[in-house]
């Protein structure tokens, strides 16, 4: 067996089925996002309820609709009938998800649910099945074909229930103007949190390891003056404290072949003027924008009077586990 061709038409497979649901989205889906929207913004919640691999797909699509500022909790089919129906409560959006829409365990649940004030969304591969016809919004998931080549296990199918889930949380974000800010509020731990809710000046190198020259000093200084703050750049300001330009160990590298004798000459004629810079109250998140963007490796840091107050290193990005 070609291993890599039998896993590239899984690839093949379950893009183009997910694809067809796309090219399928309606009404429906919007109705099924002003819904989560308005119960959101009620104080509701979304309560996802599905069984066996539906019901591991509703966990992710859950998860990734609370850390975007739509509160979803998961109602476990089994234990539904024996108390759990207590997560339920007036004005909450249930999202069901089953791709024949037939499931007993989650049909159960129906009747129970029917005594509540709440919307229905489900989630099916079948428009006609019991649970479409019981539901107040339904999302087509249909696909011709899984890429299991008995065309049994569910993969095509959770696929697509996977990336409508994902759109809905995705285009409810934007809808309800969730912003960065709020992101961080809910990721604070990781790199991800630490990008988001540090800033610049809580990263950089300060005053005391901030290698700072004037024009004029010869290059040789300089680089004495980047080896005992141990930088990778000096920072070159003018005699009044505002930025002049940034010199690099890179800079010397690339022009010591044809100046020789730059260690005598004055960095001012080598430097960067008017490099890449970055406010101190700004987010570490922006950083990563920029160093990427303008591949550079040393950011100067200014404070609202344009003065160089620091260095952020790349190579100190990944120390702080931000990188």
């Amino acid at each position: 067996m070609d291993f890599l061709s039998r896993a590239r038409k899984v690839f093949e497979i379950e893009l183009a089925e997910a694809q067809a649901v796309a090219a399928r989205l309606d009404a429906e889906f919007e109705n099924a996002v002003r819904i989560i929207q308005a119960a959101v913004e009620n104080r509701g919640k979304v309560v996802v309820l599905g069984v066996g691999k539906s019901g591991h797909v509703g966990e992710k699509i859950a998860a990734t609709l609370t850390s975007t500022g739509s509160p979803a909790v998961i109602l476990n089919s089994l234990n539904a009938l024996h108390g759990d129906l207590g997560v339920v409560t007036d004005g909450d959006v249930i999202l069901t998800l089953s791709y024949s829409g037939e499931t007993d365990e989650l049909l159960n649940i129906l009747p129970a649910l029917a005594r509540f004030d709440v919307k229905v969304i489900a989630l099916t591969g079948d428009l006609t099945s019991t649970l479409a016809l019981a539901a107040d919004c339904v999302l087509d998931v249909k696909i011709s074909q899984e890429a299991c080549p008995l065309n049994l296990a569910p993969t095509s199918s959770t696929t697509a229930m996977l990336i409508l889930g994902d759109a809905l949380a995705m285009v409810l974000l934007e809808a309800r103007g969730f912003a960065k800010a709020d992101f961080a509020r809910f990721h604070p731990g990781g790199q991800l949190g630490r990008a988001l809710l540090l800033k610049v000046h809580q990263i950089m190198r300060g005053e005391d390891k901030l290698a700072r020259v004037s024009p004029e000093t010869p290059v040789v200084e300089v680089i004495k003056v980047m080896t005992t703050c141990r930088a990778g750049a000096a920072v070159v300001v003018q005699g009044d404290g505002t930025l002049a330009g940034i010199f690099t160990h890179g800079d010397f590298a690339r022009h010591f072949p044809t100046e020789p004798n730059i260690g005598t000459r004055a960095v001012g004629d080598f430097m960067t003027s008017n490099p890449i810079t970055i406010s101190g109250n700004k987010l570490a998140a922006e950083v990563l924008h920029i160093l990427q963007t303008h591949r550079i490796d040393d950011l100067v840091v200014l404070d609202d009077a344009g003065r160089p107050i620091g260095v952020v290193d790349s190579q100190d990005l990944s120390r702080l586990k931000i990188l």
